[in-house]
């Protein structure tokens, strides 16, 4: 199951306290639920860049509280730095990472600065993808002046703020405006050159940039720079939209590099820039021998490049994730320079090795079997059920795979591909519904140690019990729909995919059908518990229903497997 992750990278109007910047960045902390990445201070800009991650509610309520912090420990009124700036949080941006569009993150960014402004009297102007106006969607428009011009932008209708326009008073003059946005997460990477050249890696950057180069009579590199009536550069634009790069050489490494900026991986994704780059470069005679991440990475980055790679090979993408991201790595060079350990490098792996607790599907087969084995209650048949609809759904996309590479089928690639692809995703729900169905179980048990000594008290855990029973009787009816979705990738497998593997795909089946009638009975168990008669007969019909079919289509599949045995 996806979580549901953004990122928040705040500016703040300080770089040189360093008890000020703790005292904020200690503030985002204690709102809990989130994870501080990186703190980013700057002596000369006087500016402090933060980033953050987390639920969307948590990071929300951790950038409320940065920005409020930032308000009662920054005066504005005494601020000087090199970078522009128009207020004590000067621009807020929230990014999605996992489970969560752009669109999303512009109501959320909104909503926040409506907060913003009625709890925290701060004028606040939205932008990017957040911004009500086309003109606003560019940062510099909002903070355009910037925080010496507020008494004039505020007097005006047309450049006051989207939220809490009114006249320029001591409040503002102490806090200044924040500007408030969305935007798409922005990889800065570097592409390592053989070559020491700056001149070259400069070239290459002007190739690809989406800014580009500008226009010399003649065409010549040297020529004179082509000017419009304004007297403004024509440019030549790149071949990369929503990309800023230059080139430069690094001392440490003894290598230019064209470094990077992707402000919109929807627009530009990772791979695609790499690709691109590599092609720009062999142009010029110079070779990309590998790709430098800085900071941080969302992991569907890795994950659409390690795809594309295997799709250029006309190899199956139905592979486990963590071998995607292994061909990504090594497709781009990711570890030319030093070790590229996506535990360290990857958000969703970092916010992932916070969690402390601990899950059925990380253990060995053995611990597995011996926890369910010993006298705690959990996990059951409801969590066994879920795995063996896991195995079902692994050896379908085995096969799948193991076809899809199969000498002489190699026109067929795609689809097997399609098949297995489909396979890792029914595999991963069900391998999450082996601990939801445990975590279902402790729900109930947690009722029962609920008060019940006055009447209100009984009320509230009868309540409870009714609703942790009726999730309880949920999870394995999901578990039952899940391992359903086996069946069409074994039958697939058994009728068409290697006929060596043709006996992996029975027992792929046999596996889907105990795991829908194991669940079954959950389901039926659970529901015996339920008050609301109506609700527990629907659930039981329904999971009578998919029991029936299971073993229609266990039959079909096995009547396949025994005809191509012989």
């Amino acid at each position: 199951m996806t979580n549901r992750i953004i990122e928040c990278v705040p500016n703040f109007s300080e770089g040189r306290d360093r008890n000020v910047i703790g005292q904020i960045t200690a503030a985002i902390e204690a709102s809990g639920g989130v994870k501080l990445l990186d703190v980013d201070p700057g002596e000369a800009t006087n500016r402090t860049v933060v980033t953050f991650v987390g639920d969307p509610e948590a990071v929300v309520e951790a950038a409320f509280a940065g920005v409020k912090r930032a308000a009662e420990l920054i005066d504005m009124r005494r601020h000087k730095g090199a970078h522009p700036r128009m207020g004590a949080t000067d621009v807020l941006p929230l990014i999605p990472i996992a489970g969560v569009t752009l669109e999303e993150c512009a109501a959320l960014a909104r909503g926040l600065a409506e907060r913003i402004v009625a709890e925290l009297r701060i004028p606040t102007y939205c932008y990017e993808a957040a911004a009500f106006t086309p003109e606003r969607k560019n940062l510099a428009v909002c903070r355009a002046g910037e925080y010496e011009a507020l008494p004039e932008k505020l007097a005006h209708r047309e450049s006051a703020p989207d939220f809490g326009a009114r006249p320029f008073d001591e409040s503002v003059a102490r806090t200044g405006a924040t500007a408030v946005g969305a935007r798409d997460f922005l990889i800065a990477v570097n592409f390592n050159l053989n070559t020491t050249s700056t001149r070259r890696a400069n070239a290459i950057a002007f190739d690809v940039r989406e800014k580009g180069r500008p226009v010399r009579e003649g065409g010549s590199p040297v020529g004179k720079v082509v000017k419009d009536a304004a007297g403004n550069p024509l440019m030549q634009p790149g071949t990369l939209k929503a990309t800023k790069a230059i080139g430069w050489f690094i001392e440490e490494y003894g290598i230019a590099q064209v470094s990077m900026n992707i402000t919109d991986i929807a627009v530009t994704p990772l791979h695609v820039a790499f690709d691109e780059v590599c092609r720009k470069a062999d142009a010029r005679g110079v070779r990309v021998t590998g790709t430098e991440i800085v900071g941080l990475v969302p992991k569907r980055a890795l994950i659409e490049a390690g795809k594309y790679f295997l799709r250029k090979q006309r190899r199956s993408t139905g592979i486990s994730e963590e071998e995607i991201v292994r061909i990504a790595v090594k497709s781009m060079g990711l570890d030319d320079l030093k070790p590229f350990d996506p535990a360290e490098k990857v958000i969703e792996y970092l916010l992932k090795a916070e969690v402390q607790e601990k899950r059925l599907i990380d253990m060995t087969c053995k611990a597995f079997a011996g926890e369910t084995a010993s006298e705690s209650p959990a996990p059951g048949g409801g969590s066994i059920a879920a795995y063996m609809g896991a195995l079902g759904a692994a050896l379908g996309t085995m096969v799948a795979n193991l076809s899809s590479h199969k000498a002489g089928w190699d026109d067929r690639w795609e689809e097997f591909s399609d098949w297995a692809e489909q396979g890792q995703s029914v595999l991963s729900e069900l391998l999450h519904l082996v601990d939801e169905d445990t975590a279902a179980f402790n729900r109930i048990m947690a009722v029962f140690a609920m008060p019940k000594s006055t009447d209100e008290e009984k009320a509230a855990r009868s309540a409870a019990l009714q609703e942790a029973t009726l999730y309880a009787t949920e999870v394995p009816l999901r578990t039952m729909k899940a391992a359903s979705r086996v069946f069409p990738i074994v039958r697939a497998m058994a009728s068409e995919g290697n006929p060596n593997s043709v006996s992996d795909a029975g027992v792929g089946a046999l596996a889907a059908r105990s795991a829908v009638l194991g669940a079954c009975l959950n389901v039926k168990i659970n529901a015996a518990g339920l008050k609301d008669r109506v609700k527990a007969d629907a659930l039981v019909a329904e999971a009578n229903a998919l029991a029936a079919e299971a073993e229609r289509l266990e039959a079909e599949v096995l009547k396949i497997v025994e005809q191509k045995i012989g």
